[in-house]
Parts: C-alpha cells; structure tokens; sequence
C-alpha cells in the first residue's frame, strides 16, 4: 500500500509541471513589438504645452480601462510646487505628440492653462485607489 502511494505521489509530482507549462504556453506572446510604440514613462509626469508652446499642466497619472486601453489622462495644472494645484481629467486622444526641431518630442494639447484650471477637478482617493470627483 505503501509503495502504491508513494508511486501515485511521485508520477503526480512529475505531471505537475507538465500541466503548468501546458497552461502557460496558452499566454499570447509577441516576438516584436507594435511600431512606434513608446513605454508610459514617455507620458507620465511630463510636461503638456497648449499650441504656442506654453506649459500649461503636467500629466499626474494614466487611466486605462480593464481592457488595458489608456481612456484617459489626469492633467495638473496651477499651483506652485504642488501647493493649489488642480488636477483635471482630459481624454487621452485631446493630447497629441509634437516634434521640435531637435527631433525630441513633447506633449501638446489644444487648451489653455485657464479653460484647464476651470474644468471640474479630480482628487485621488487612497483607499478606493481612484480618481473622484473633487467637493466643492
């Protein structure tokens, strides 16, 4: 009896990792990567200009919804050093790339820095981990 339990343990010991690997091999993986595709860092907490090239905000995090779509970006705008700044949502598609001269690129969003201060503002929430609407 013994031996069969210890035969039983072992061959289901040895068919474990086949089945993990079986499950895993299922995962979707790409061999290149999507063309012009640039990592969030490229986004997040950079600098965002109205069309003459004016800081007016910076983005303070990107939404994506649970399909993994990047929906949204929350936008500061104000303050000094973080102190009455107001943070606004804006659809990701309102803030477009734009190349300089050095080829360096930077973010451009057709807005200026008082029609973003008077849109309605967002606080974010620690213990839901989302974006709220801010009280007045």
């Amino acid at each position: 009896m013994l031996r069969l339990a210890s035969t039983t343990a072992i061959l289901a010991a040895l068919c474990m990792p086949a089945v993990a690997q079986g499950a895993m091999s299922s995962a979707r993986m790409q061999s290149t990567l999507p063309a012009n595709s640039v990592t969030v860092i490229n986004w997040y907490k950079q600098s965002v200009y109205d069309p003459s090239d004016n800081k007016i905000g910076e983005i303070m995090d990107v939404l994506v919804d649970k399909a993994g779509r990047v929906t949204s970006l929350i936008v500061g705008v104000g303050g000094f050093l973080g102190a009455g700044e107001k943070d606004v949502a804006v659809p990701f598609d309102a803030v477009h790339v734009t190349t300089k001269n050095n080829n360096k690129w930077y973010l451009v969003m057709n807005a200026t820095k008082d029609g973003l201060k008077s849109a309605p503002g967002f606080t974010y929430n620690n213990d839901t981990t989302t974006w709220v609407p801010e009280k007045k």
